[in-house]
């Protein structure tokens, strides 16, 4: 039962059920309503926006974005840790090999997660995956899903797609399923999952450091999630590409932190 509102309050139900469209959700109008049958204006809007396929997960007023780090509201999304990068052999991982080196991000990530497991956290991890023929890559004529396509890239069903051994989702660990682009959100399975995680801060890692971790916390960011990226748990093709993002366009979007850093404020 929600908390009373007079009559002045009330927005006209059916103005608020043709905002949602089909998407209304009776059950829970029924279940904000007062005794009297009102629910607030800002109640009822609230209901509308929900209703609707919105892009935000969060709201104005309950964006999380540079909330303290809660480890049961607290994920890490590991991008990309498959053997096409993260494994000698892999198509690109003489590609991003040097700046892998200069981090330290591998075992750096693989101690994160193991910390943020034990913080209570959660480890998510997403892989991107390609038909042998390139028919479900999303834009692959132009740019760098082009190059996945003509090298064909993250083969689904091979060695060269899969979590790389230090990698390997754990008991517990959530599987993200579907990323087809450069951004881990569209057509993929994470916002759900991170909903049903209850996740409200989320901190990103793997490759590379300028494409797909910067598209997935861009994203992350406008949809009022409170965003971290681990720089020295990201690598690039290039250590000026690296640096480019970490030191740059990461602060526009995120709070940028040291892998120890994350750890010490999941310990508080």
């Amino acid at each position: 039962m929600g908390a009373a509102a007079s009559a002045a309050d009330k927005l006209d139900l059916d103005a608020v059920k043709a905002l949602a469209g089909d998407k209304f959700d009776q059950a829970k109008f029924d279940e904000l309503k007062d005794e009297n049958g009102y629910i607030s204006k800002e109640a009822l809007l609230e209901l509308a926006r929900k209703g609707k396929d919105s892009f935000r997960t969060f709201t104005p007023a309950t964006a999380k974005g540079g909330a303290s780090i809660d480890p049961s509201k607290t994920a890490i999304l590991c991008i990309e840790f498959q053997n096409e990068f993260a494994t000698e052999g892999g198509k690109l991982n003489g590609a991003v090999a040097s700046v892998m080196a200069s981090t330290g991000m591998l075992d750096k990530t693989v101690d994160i997660c193991a910390a943020a497991r034990s913080a209570g956290a959660k480890v998510f991890h997403e892989a991107i995956t390609f038909a042998e023929d390139a028919s479900d890559n999303p834009n692959k004529g132009l740019g760098i899903l082009a190059g996945c396509a003509s090298d064909k890239l993250f083969t689904a069903g091979t060695w060269n797609a899969e979590f790389c051994e230090k990698m390997q989702p754990q008991e517990g660990d959530v599987v993200v399923i579907g990323k087809k682009g450069l951004d881990g959100f569209p057509d993929t399975d994470l916002e759900e999952k991170l909903i049903e995680n209850q996740i409200e801060t989320l901190a990103l890692a793997g490759f590379l450091t300028n494409c797909c971790v910067e598209s997935t916390m861009r994203t992350a960011y406008e949809k009022g999630y409170n965003v971290i990226t681990l720089s020295d748990c990201c690598a690039a093709t290039s250590q000026e590409g690296h640096d480019g993002a970490t030191k740059g366009t990461f602060g526009m979007f995120s709070r940028t932190l040291l892998a120890e850093e994350f750890k010490a404020e999941l310990s508080k």
